[in-house]
């Protein structure tokens, strides 16, 4: 029964024919709606299983990062914006201007420790990833002789020590240290590699998983696995060590995936002895602290016999030991590194792009990307994650420069005591100390995360800093009498004096 064109349950229910059209095309529209979604849904399940489309081939020897890009455009849009200016309240480093800013013009203490060092001449802030070839090219410091070792983690240089090597990246990596590094970078030039530290450098052309290429890290961390320091940062180690050690550690072989997300970031932001006299080593021997790293180079002997060192400070002759960049090293003794958090969590972590999850290749401070770097895991305000890094790089930094007081306070008394007719047997105590305590201020001063990579670490470094540039000054004071200190370490003042060795001719 139908009253004009109304169905009877609509005229039942008191609906009107308006009511009922809008009705009726709410359901169609919802029925277009979810259609969509399903194609959406569809289209993206589809793209996520075709992450890449190979339309160019590339290779290990491909080091120009736009060749690679034409495949992983994702990849190499973030990139590129290495070269952009980022900047933190404690670090950061500059982009298009001409150069960033002089540390030792800031602090003028690091440029005092570092006389008798070319870093007394020219000591920058970093800048990004795009900078790191062409910066190290135009340092002031290029002005005295550099070896050509200094391109190890600046270029991509494994297609030059294939070449140098005749086909053997070890063996022509070996041979860098020997060739002066205008000679060596002219060479990179013209074989068309002079490209700042590329894709090929961590990933294999061919399937792209990550891969370890700089040889030093290779010899490194090998010599960490045979020595018998913990390794809670790196599990595989522990399980090759228990395998019975058939044969040697090879990350590329036996690391697991998330290590190697630490691994291809160490290979080079670590501490190396990088100079003339003999190959770039990692000093990781007895492991990867500051003093572990203390003894393998108090150990080391430079290849005429003599003690190594890096430089000889310029007002007290000190044999003086020179820390790089020691990230990898710090971030080992710290909290997020016995939790599994790699380098390229913070520093890379990932991001979505349509349906595709990709690790964000701008690479740059976890501060500036707080959302995606931090509060996967920290489940806090950007607000309260800001404070509490600001708080830890603030004391840091407020330790550091006591640690600048106390050098140069330091100096000024041992530079004193030499123009006071001191011998050099009364200063051999001072300056055993000055090598211990430059030591560990600068390990702490070149690292670049100003304490937060293991925060209770450095600042147990720059106590011990602080405590022997002041034991350094009253031995010079005193003229090599034992400081009056507590008796422990007065013991290890005493063994200090009884093991100096004389400084290399």
């Amino acid at each position: 029964m139908k009253t004009g064109s109304r169905p009877v349950a609509a005229v039942a229910r008191g609906i009107s024919t308006p009511a009922l059209m809008s009705m009726t095309a709410v359901a169609a529209l919802a029925a277009v709606a979810v259609a969509a979604l399903l194609v959406n849904i569809s289209e993206r399940k589809q793209e996520g299983k075709v992450t890449t489309a190979r339309l160019v081939e590339v290779t290990q020897d491909t080091t120009d990062p736009a060749q690679w890009g034409v495949n992983w455009p994702r990849q190499y849009d973030a990139y590129k914006l290495t070269a952009q200016t980022t900047r933190t309240r404690f670090g950061g480093h500059g982009g298009s201007e001409a150069l960033p800013q002089e540390k030792i013009d800031r602090d003028p203490w690091l440029k005092r420790m570092f006389l008798g060092y070319a870093f007394s001449i020219d000591y920058r802030d970093r800048r990004g990833h795009a900078y790191m070839l062409v910066d190290q090219e135009n340092t002031q410091r290029q002005t005295k002789p550099q070896t050509g070792s200094c391109l190890h983690c600046h270029g991509s240089v494994i297609p030059l020590y294939r070449e140098l090597g005749g086909g053997d990246v070890i063996k022509g990596f070996e041979a860098t240290y020997k060739i002066p590094y205008k000679e060596l970078s002219k060479k990179l030039h013209d074989m068309g590699h002079a490209q700042t530290v590329s894709c090929p450098d961590c990933h294999d052309a061919s399937t792209m998983k990550l891969i370890v290429t700089r040889p030093a890290f290779l010899q490194g961390i090998e010599r960490l696995a045979n020595s018998g320091a913990a390794t809670p940062f790196a599990p595989s180690i522990e399980r090759w060590r228990a395998g019975g050690r058939a044969t040697p550690y090879d990350p590329n072989t036996q690391a697991t995936r998330n290590e190697m997300r630490t691994f291809v970031c160490a290979q080079c932001h670590i501490e190396y002895y990088c100079s003339s006299a003999m190959k770039l080593t990692a000093p990781w021997g007895k492991g990867t602290n500051v003093d572990q790293i203390e003894v393998f180079w108090n150990e080391t002997k430079m290849p005429d016999g003599g003690r190594f060192f890096d430089y000889k400070q310029a007002e007290t002759g000190a044999p003086i030991l020179k820390a790089q960049h020691p990230e990898f090293e710090l971030w080992s003794q710290g909290v997020h590194a016995r939790s599994g958090v790699a380098c390229a969590d913070c520093h890379m972590p990932y991001a979505r792009d349509g349906a595709t999850k990709v690790s964000d290749h701008w690479v740059r401070s976890p501060l500036l990307n707080i959302n995606r770097a931090c509060q996967g895991c920290h489940r806090m305000s950007e607000k309260e994650i800001q404070a509490r890094v600001d708080q830890i790089q603030q004391r840091n930094f407020d330790l550091m420069q006591r640690g600048g007081v106390a050098i140069d306070a330091m100096l000024d008394a041992i530079v004193q005591a030499k123009k006071d007719g001191a011998s050099e047997q009364e200063l051999a105590a001072a300056l055993e100390l000055q090598r211990k305590a430059q030591w560990r201020l600068d390990f702490i001063a070149a690292e670049n995360s100003m304490g937060f990579h293991a925060p209770q670490e450095a600042a147990r470094v720059l106590g011990e800093a602080i405590d022997y540039a002041r034991q350094a000054e009253l031995a010079a004071l005193r003229r090599g009498a034992v400081p009056v200190v507590k008796a422990a370490q007065a013991q290890a003042t005493a063994s200090i004096v009884a093991t100096v060795v004389a400084p290399a001719k």
